[in-house]
């Protein structure tokens, strides 16, 4: 199957599973930045879309235990930056319904938690097509080092990823299992 299919299978599934709630292991997440001597407090989060995998708890957690949240804005060529956010704060809905933080202080994630459509056991992922995120690690990376983790359900994983040039695998998926 090529990415396309794969991609309208998974978002299929996912779609008529509707699953509301996830329990994340936090200290899981925790061990492995400490594992990767993770030491810079900012965290490059997502607002849960299309039946994605909710993140908004480990978020909060984070923001309690003083580390700056981001939210990704997405800005014209397919790119995007991170904004500050606080699970208190407002946020707007963008031309493709996603919510943005409306912050103007733009931040680069030392940890960057990625939603995810499709997954491989290499780590290979597949979104929804425009290449945002692996242009955003591509940029960020030549700025400074950044931690990858994925999230997704474990049906959401595939035997193979096609992938190419332009893709980014992740550091870490972490899935319901």
């Amino acid at each position: 199957m090529n990415k396309s299919q794969i991609r309208k299978k998974i978002l299929k599934i996912r779609k008529q599973k509707k699953i509301k709630k996830f329990t994340f292991n936090f200290d899981l997440i925790l061990n492995i930045l400490k594992r990767k001597k993770v030491l810079g407090k900012i965290i490059g989060g997502y607002y849960p879309y299309n039946y994605e995998l909710d993140i908004l708890q480990i978020l909060e957690k984070f923001e309690k235990r003083k580390f700056i949240i981001t939210l990704p804005r997405i800005k014209k060529n397919s790119q995007m930056n991170f904004f500050q956010w606080s699970t208190n704060d407002p946020l707007v809905i963008n031309k493709f319904g996603i919510p943005e933080p409306i912050s103007k202080i733009v931040k680069y994630p030392d940890v960057l938690l990625v939603p995810i459509v499709a997954f491989d056991k290499n780590f290979n992922r597949i979104g929804y097509g425009g290449g945002f995120y692996d242009r955003y690690i591509n940029k960020i990376r030549k700025r400074k080092k950044v931690l990858t983790i994925g999230f997704a359900y474990s049906f959401q994983k595939v035997k193979k990823i096609p992938t190419n040039s332009y893709d980014i695998g992740l550091d870490f998926i972490i899935t319901n299992e």
